[in-house]
């Protein structure tokens, strides 16, 4: 189920025309375009238990995501962990997401419906979450027809907000900063937007931590499909 995981916030920071020079899209996955928020909690909850430790608040894993399985495990644990026992953990937490990927991630309202009006832009997915299980769920919602190209926290040897993986989308679509824009729901993709020079847009759902007065975007959305008067007519 959809659900507000923040206040909205219906404004523009900057005025309509500024969006006309675009002409890639890059798109944050986890809490953008799928709401995967309870199979993620369960299975690191699942990890957890397979280790001997007491469960966590699904807010606490909650404010864990967005930066890589590795962190997400490591922080769940604690820092008194060992480096094996973060080894066992992510192994035991990558093989059980895998198998319960799908028991409740779905896309969110209207997403397809956006993407299907925005395919004639040249689009791409860079997430944190490892790249094959993305793809995978990508195939298995229909919607990685979309995407040029699909990126994940183990495709580079940097991951958001590190620009490196902005960066090459860049350059394989040909597309200066300014022509893109990254839409995520996090902080970490607005700082990955600042770090490679493009726009930055924020929807006012999904899960991921953002601090709006640390981190402002340029443009926040209360649904995807707000981007297509934006942008749609530009092409």
């Amino acid at each position: 189920m959809w659900k507000q995981a923040r206040p909205y916030y219906n404004c523009l920071l900057m005025t309509a025309p500024t969006f006309s020079s675009v002409r890639a899209l890059i798109f944050d996955l986890d809490g953008t375009l799928i709401d995967s928020q309870r199979d993620l909690i369960r299975s690191v909850n699942a990890m957890l238990e397979e280790m001997g430790r007491e469960q966590l608040h699904e807010d606490t894993i909650s404010a864990y995501i967005g930066h890589g399985a590795p962190q997400l495990i490591g922080q769940a644990l604690g820092q008194k962990a060992s480096e094996e026992e973060r080894r066992r953990a992510l192994q035991f937490f990558l093989g059980y997401y895998e198998d319960h990927k799908m028991d409740s991630t779905c896309a969110y309202p209207g997403v397809p419906e956006a993407l299907e009006e925005l395919a004639s832009y040249p689009m791409a997915i860079l997430t944190n979450k490892p790249v094959r299980i993305s793809r995978r769920i990508l195939e298995a919602l229909g919607l990685a027809k979309y995407f040029r190209a699909v990126y994940g926290g183990n495709s580079f040897e940097t991951k958001k907000p590190d620009p490196l993986g902005a960066q090459t989308i860049l350059r394989e679509f040909a597309a200066a900063p300014p022509e893109a824009i990254l839409i995520g729901d996090s902080e970490v993709d607005v700082q990955t937007a600042r770090n490679a020079g493009t726009l930055a847009a924020a929807v006012n759902y999904g899960f991921g931590a953002h601090d709006r007065a640390a981190h402002p975007a340029d443009i926040y959305l209360d649904r995807l499909a707000d981007l297509v008067p934006l942008l749609g007519n530009h092409r």
